[in-house]
């Protein structure tokens, strides 16, 4: 007699603070679409930052492979360092504030197709990148976007128009440090710099475009690099973000690389998917080809 395949356990992790959607019907959709045949679905809401790590670690040694954040970059980082190297994979219903690596990889923003997307089984193997010990996925970096970072995530409104506000608002206040970067063991050379980032994925989130041409599957990170610039340059500059044309300012450079090292004048903040940390004066950042496993269209 015909026996049917066991079903594989996956674990969706609703982060309850991510994005400004309501999240309450969530788990009703999730039990309709996710497909019955293939998986036998567990659903828990995140209470603080950090949980979703220790539940992931926790369900990878009850055998657990499939695990799903729905939420943003940060949820996914919180997900994804635990999933690098592993035989489990990631997938993602994009619920955040700018979905950026959700955005780069084309996993839809409504959650009934991007759950559709799961069913599939579609499975890519993507880079990461690691700064200071510490995973990202999508994008990390040093300067003004770690400053917003940090701003954005105090404020109690999301969205891309508090965002914008942020930007402008902190925009004079902000002092452009002098860097000592080594590209792939090369000489060290100083710059000053509006900001660096390290870019895994083409995008900081909301379509902001900071490295158009990265693929999350070459083997090495676009570094960004944004020289200072005056005020009224900036509506240009964002334009050119948005639109995927930053690349063409007079102010910008690019370089891959899979090895960077950067000594910075003050233990400034950084970001990491969204995130802000504070690791120390000295960064050493590196790309690890291939090495977690994603669900994709």
């Amino acid at each position: 007699m015909f026996q049917s395949l066991p079903k594989e356990k996956i674990l969706f992790l609703i982060n309850p603070n991510s994005g400004t959607r309501f999240k309450g019907r969530l788990p009703e959709l999730i039990k309709k679409l996710t497909n019955p045949e293939i998986f036998e679905v567990e659903i828990h809401f995140t209470r603080f930052k950090g949980e979703a790590t220790e539940i992931v670690s926790q369900k990878l040694q009850e055998g657990y492979r499939y695990f799903v954040a729905v939420g943003g970059d940060g949820t996914i980082n919180e997900i994804g360092k635990v999933l690098i190297n592993t035989e489990a994979i990631l997938g993602i219903i994009p619920i955040g504030s700018g979905n950026g690596l959700a955005r780069h990889l084309n996993i839809p923003s409504d959650p009934k197709k991007a759950i559709l997307v799961i069913n599939q089984l579609n499975i890519k193997a993507i880079d990461y990148g690691v700064i200071n010990n510490m995973p990202f996925f999508c994008t990390c970096g040093v300067g003004f976007d770690a400053l917003i970072g940090e701003k954005f995530d105090q404020n109690k409104r999301r969205g891309l128009s508090s965002y914008v506000k942020t930007v402008i608002s902190e925009f004079f206040n902000f002092h452009p440090e002098t860097y000592q970067i080594s590209i792939d063991n090369q000489k060290k050379t100083e710059l000053r710099a509006f900001l660096i980032t390290f870019a895994n994925a083409s995008q900081y989130g909301n379509n902001a475009l900071i490295a158009p041409k990265a693929d999350i599957c070459d083997g090495e990170l676009d570094i960004c690099i944004l020289s200072p610039f005056r005020f009224y340059k900036a509506l240009r500059i964002g334009i050119r973000l948005f639109s995927g044309n930053i690349g063409k300012s007079q102010h910008i450079a690019y370089y891959k690389a899979s090895q960077i090292y950067l000594e910075r004048e003050s233990e400034a903040i950084i970001h990491i998917d969204g995130e802000t940390r504070r690791p120390g004066k000295n960064l050493d950042i590196s790309l690890i080809s291939k090495g977690l496993k994603v669900l994709v269209p």
